[in-house]
């Protein structure tokens, strides 16, 4: 399953490699990208796990950037 979410309030690039970094290590995620720019986050994650995902990769933005907020 892919989906493309938006980050709100993540305020710098280097914040957001280490979130990819981090996001990609989750059981589940077949692959995480995030465009700073863009403010996205890209995710690719087995079927049945999406929730689950979303909210530990919640986790690990807050612990990176306590502002920061996944929209799906």
């Amino acid at each position: 399953m892919r989906k493309t979410l938006t980050l709100q309030n993540l305020g710098c690039a280097s914040c957001a490699d280490k979130m990819e970094r981090r996001i990609n290590k989750i059981d589940g995620v077949i692959s995480a990208s995030i465009s700073f720019a863009a403010q996205k986050l890209f995710l690719e994650v087995e079927e049945g796990k999406f929730e689950k995902i979303v909210e530990k990769a919640q986790q690990v933005c807050r612990k990176i950037e306590p502002d920061c907020r996944i929209v799906y």
